[in-house]
């Protein structure tokens, strides 16, 4: 039997594409809709049977989280840990600081912006039927080049392009990714991009070169929250109307 999964939220960063709203806090604290953004992925991880998490956060209002989240029990968190990303050195660094916590699991990482309104239990099901490797959640969108984008040859993904100007394909790598423990010996091996930071594209190419990478299609809606003032708007309206529809 394999070993549950651990949850890893990122919720760091400097929010500097929805300034003026983070001159004051950090974007994981901001309100969509009818709750903190940070609840999202806390909830989701949750509803997938994931009940220790560790939130990595950075930034002057990291302590704000705590005031915020406590220990985690009141959203049926087993135990929530917290840990401090200096500067601004990728999603993966942040990624990295989570080894000692994962134990040699493998692991849900959410990036903290994302609000994803599938069921995670399918996908946590799929990486189950491995569990080794890595698996990558898609969704076909209109702006792709904000994000990875997927290169397939037949049913399998041979590369992810970041920010393409000529995307491969109709997919955005979201903000979701399953790992097994091996993510951290990866992480070890990169370098800094041009931008100076760790990337997490590097991380999947990895896996994809090793023949280690799933994938998963989110067939309901998803929102980057954290893409642009617009992208946070149009989440906030996305939330409302998915409220309004469980009524």
């Amino acid at each position: 039997m394999s070993k549950p999964l651990k949850g890893v939220i990122l919720a760091g960063g400097l929010g500097t594409r929805l300034k003026p709203l983070t001159n004051i806090t950090n974007k994981h604290l901001l309100p969509v809709y009818d709750q903190p953004m940070i609840f999202h992925p806390l909830r989701k991880m949750v509803e997938a049977g994931i009940d220790e998490i560790m939130l990595v956060t950075g930034g002057n209002n990291a302590g704000d989280f705590l005031r915020l989240l406590g220990d985690g029990r009141s959203f049926g968190i087993r135990r929530l840990q917290y840990t401090y990303q200096k500067g601004e050195g990728g999603i993966a660094e942040a990624l990295g600081l989570a080894e000692e916590f994962c134990e040699g699991h493998p692991l849900l990482v959410f990036l903290g912006d994302n609000l994803v309104f599938d069921s995670l239990q399918p996908f946590v099901r799929q990486y189950h039927q491995h569990s080794r490797g890595g698996m990558i959640l898609l969704k076909a969108v209109e702006n792709l080049s904000a994000y990875g984008v997927p290169q397939f040859k037949g049913e399998r993904i041979i590369k992810i392009v970041e920010k393409p100007k000529a995307p491969p394909s109709p997919y955005a790598v979201i903000g979701v990714y399953f790992y097994d423990a091996q993510v951290f010996k990866i992480i070890k091996t990169l370098k800094p991009s041009r931008r100076g930071e760790l990337e997490i594209t590097d991380v999947n190419n990895h896996y994809i070169r090793r023949r280690q990478m799933q994938y998963g299609i989110l067939q309901g809606h998803w929102a980057d929250a954290g893409e642009s003032i617009d992208s946070w708007f149009e989440a906030n309206v996305m939330l409302q109307r998915e409220r309004r529809l469980k009524k």
